[in-house]
């Protein structure tokens, strides 16, 4: 059993909590995670907090205010305080409780004398940690079928003002303190290191006598406004692509030239005969877009000639600039109302089986783009009762009500591709989130949907963090994931840094399945709808056409 910790940076709570929700119904047997953050302003109420325990309205001092299943009373999350949520394996039994919360309150107690901070301890019947009668971290724990779920919240360097407007922990008569209100100038890092090291020695997993088995990747650390921006659509290559690259430590220097000539085995064969002519006839009658056009996709070819397609909705213009992605990204156009009904059509007259249907990111409009997926999903299975539907669907900022109006349209596959590793985020797709993209997949499983991921590489991933990568897909229930070779579209795109060998295809697909995803498409050429109705079919929940 392996310890996978993950630093995931900023995570909205929402998220943070469908992704353990996720790791938790892995059951006893599942691997560990520890899921190291910080979040947006939030108050959280435990199932025995008080209402008057809040005393202002919390959109008033820009936060959230979310009921939580741990125990407790009120608490404050934000910036500057690192959060962390174990999700593990717990022996039960009647102290099982108890004893956990020591052991974690032991932890930060050893943490802070690591950091400089010699003198924290424990109160009587006050859980949390505390530096004389000021808490600096406090606890919230749930445990179920032993597992575990929650954790501590460690004042790093927060704005304690927001400790005013609650009655933290429901502990009226004792202050809140942090670090570096106890004179301890630490940064974020250094004590998310700390934590990681501590935690590896007291729960990591044994591999070999005295071998703990701790397995851990970050997210970018420096994180700035102007990463949200586009890319410049110029000439050449975007200078904040590359620093995003180079705080990644990737070597954009060390990449393959972009004329370079590619291995023998990414060299897709066109092949431009009647079938590949009437799919592309017929999406032209029905003024239709495919994603096989706009991203370049190297199976254009083979898939038109077996008459498949994917159908890419909402216009063709992307709110995002991924490095990797050579869709439009100018300012989208109105949505075309008639869209849904077209799609259908061409399924029909395709007469397809197992239709694909992806989009641009919408960020402009209030729910992502969701209303053009349902509408779709519904308009052809109403048109083709038979066909099975695929979506691979953008983030739609994750909110919940946008994400479950997909949901309920009840598509036979539900895609949302994390992309790259976790390291590799930020430098790859500045406007997502891996914890928001494994929080969609999550959602989509507890909707009782087939879930679906990808995978691009060549953009300075290793393979130990394309193993973790397929370990968090595992851990939030994928039932299928995609792996391919990242082709270079442009010299305004990231860099390819590596060739993967088939072979090496072959053995991450033998991994990801060994790790218990059911089913694991892995080659050069693979791309998010490669052999999409074969995946579906291997793993099929329900009945497939």
């Amino acid at each position: 059993m392996t310890l996978r910790i993950r630093w995931l940076g900023r995570v909205r709570y929402q998220d943070a909590l469908a992704l353990q929700r996720a790791l938790f119904r892995g059951g006893p047997d599942a691997d560990d995670w520890l899921l190291l953050l910080e979040h947006d302003h939030v108050y959280t109420m435990g199932v025995r907090a008080r209402a008057e325990h809040v005393l202002v309205d919390p959109a008033s001092v820009g936060a959230e205010l979310v009921k939580a299943d741990r125990g407790g009373d009120v608490t404050y999350h934000g910036p500057g305080q690192l959060t962390g949520y174990p999700i593990r394996s717990v022996p039960l039994g009647p102290q099982a409780t108890p004893d956990y919360v020591h052991g974690l309150e032991q932890l930060i107690i050893d943490v802070l004398s690591d950091l400089g901070l010699p003198g924290a301890g424990r109160l009587p019947d006050a859980p949390g940690v505390w530096v004389g009668d000021r808490k600096i971290c406090a606890i919230g724990v749930r445990l179920s079928r032993g597992r575990s779920m929650h954790g501590f919240a460690l004042n790093v360097d927060p704005d304690l003002g927001f400790f005013g407007h609650i009655v933290p922990c429901g502990i009226a008569d004792k202050a809140v303190t942090s670090l570096a209100a106890e004179g301890i100038d630490v940064s974020m890092r250094q004590v998310v290191d700390a934590v990681a090291r501590r935690a590896g020695q007291q729960w990591g997993g044994k591999a070999s006598p005295g071998a703990a088995l701790v397995e851990r990747q970050d997210v970018a650390w420096r994180v700035r406004p102007e990463d949200l921006s586009a890319f410049t659509r110029g000439t050449g290559t975007p200078v904040r692509m590359l620093g995003r690259l180079t705080d990644a430590g990737v070597d954009p220097l060390n990449a393959h030239a972009l004329g370079e000539r590619k291995p023998v085995w990414l060299r897709a064969k066109a092949e431009m005969g009647p079938e590949y002519r009437d799919l592309k006839h017929t999406m032209r009658s029905l003024d239709l877009v495919t994603v096989c056009e706009e991203a370049g996709c190297p199976n254009i070819y083979q898939c038109w000639a077996e008459g498949t397609a994917t159908f890419m909705i909402n216009g063709d213009r992307c709110t995002r600039a991924c490095g990797f992605c050579l869709v439009d990204t100018r300012k989208p156009e109105p949505v075309d109302e008639g869209e849904a009904a077209r799609v259908a059509e061409a399924v029909a007259q395709l007469g397809l089986a197992h239709a694909v249907v992806t989009a641009v990111a919408r960020d402009d409009l209030p729910d992502g783009g969701a209303a053009g997926f349902a509408a779709t999903i519904d308009a052809i299975h109403r048109r083709c009762p038979a066909t099975a539907v695929e979506v691979l669907i953008p983030d739609c900022r994750g909110e919940p009500p946008a994400l479950k109006v997909v949901f309920d349209a009840r598509p036979e596959v539900l895609n949302h591709n994390i992309e790259t590793v976790a390291r590799l985020q930020r430098a790859v797709r500045p406007s997502a989130s891996y914890a928001r993209s494994l929080s969609v997949l999550a959602r989509a499983k507890a909707a009782g949907l087939t879930t679906k991921s990808g995978l691009i590489l060549g953009m300075g991933e290793t393979e130990p963090e394309v193993v973790g990568a397929l370990a968090d897909l595992h851990g939030v229930g994928c039932d299928i994931v995609t792996i391919g070779q990242y082709l270079r579209p442009s010299a305004r795109h990231l860099p390819v840094v590596r060739w993967w060998t088939p072979e090496e295809f072959d053995r991450l697909k033998a991994i990801g399945e060994a790790i218990g995803i059911p089913h694991v498409e892995a080659s050069p050429l693979t791309r998010s709808s490669y052999h999409a109705r074969q995946a579906a079919e291997a793993v099929a929940v329900g009945s497939f056409p």
